[in-house]
């Protein structure tokens, strides 16, 4: 028996509950399409959670929970369309030998430029079949990410297309520019005009990670788990000294930060 038949049967195995639970589960059955995306992005993040964490077991189940909600939705899509999971399947399996010149067809790519150099080309044809009045607008670009994600792939887009800052610290002279236009604002009384300014701070800084090898969500999860250490550590110290945070001044409470900075860095935990 080839390593592919058990791969098949588990597929078949797990559609055919899917299927079934559509078709006799109450609560799946009340589902519409409509539904399928919040369970869809949780169970991505679960993903994404548990391989920045490099929990294997848990990168398997939860891979297998978003595949899950993938079946899920297919199968509702094949309910209200023509279109259905083997269709599906079928396009992706197409599309990635049609981007992929260099394994399935007579173009060379040696190196990772040369293959997104192709990519990016096959992709701009892609576009300009589909949206010929725009194909080179960067509208399309990520509409579907997280704002986050999205800034940094739009950088990314504007580089392969010739745009792009110099460096990592053209980047940061960017950030430090948006903050002194930020702090115009307010000094306005111009709040509007300072969240404007704030969106276009974020959107450089979202792009700094990669000029350094990094990319913008591990970096910022990381930043947030940093700050998920200390801040239980500032709790932990106030409540051993019987302090109330909501009673205390700033400065106090900087003190505090400081004070666990210090303890987690010295037991390695942050």
């Amino acid at each position: 028996m080839s390593d592919e038949t058990p791969k098949a049967q588990a597929f078949a195995k797990l559609l055919a509950v899917v299927a079934e639970l559509r078709d006799r589960c109450p609560w799946d059955r009340e589902q519409k399409l409509a539904d399928t995306p919040h369970h869809l992005i949780e169970e991505a993040y679960e993903v994404a959670d548990a391989i920045a964490r490099g929990n294997f077991p848990e990168v398997a189940e939860e891979l297998g929970d978003l595949t899950v909600q993938s079946l899920f939705a297919g199968l509702i899509l094949a309910e209200q369309s023509e279109f259905d999971i083997a269709t599906g399947l079928q396009n992706a399996a197409e599309k990635l030998i049609q981007r992929h010149p260099h394994i399935y067809g007579g173009t060379r790519a040696d190196t990772i430029e040369q293959v997104l150099e192709n990519w990016d080309q096959i992709k701009q044809q892609e576009r300009e079949r589909k949206h010929p009045d725009g194909a080179k607008s960067l509208a399309h670009v990520g509409r579907g990410l997280p704002a986050t994600m999205r800034a940094e792939k739009l950088g990314e887009q504007a580089r392969r297309a010739g745009m792009d800052w110099a460096d990592i610290r053209a980047v940061l002279a960017k950030a430090r520019e948006e903050i002194e236009e930020i702090e115009h604002a307010l000094d306005r009384g111009d709040s509007a005009g300072a969240a404007e300014e704030i969106g276009d701070l974020m959107l450089a800084v979202a792009n700094a990670p990669r000029f350094i090898g990094m990319d913008a969500e591990q970096t910022l999860r990381a930043a947030c788990g940093k700050f998920v250490v200390r801040f239980d550590e500032v709790a932990r110290i106030a409540a051993s000294r019987g302090l109330d945070l909501k009673a205390m001044t700033p400065s106090e409470i900087d003190g505090l930060w400081n004070e666990a900075k210090a303890a987690t860095r010295a037991t390695g935990r942050q």
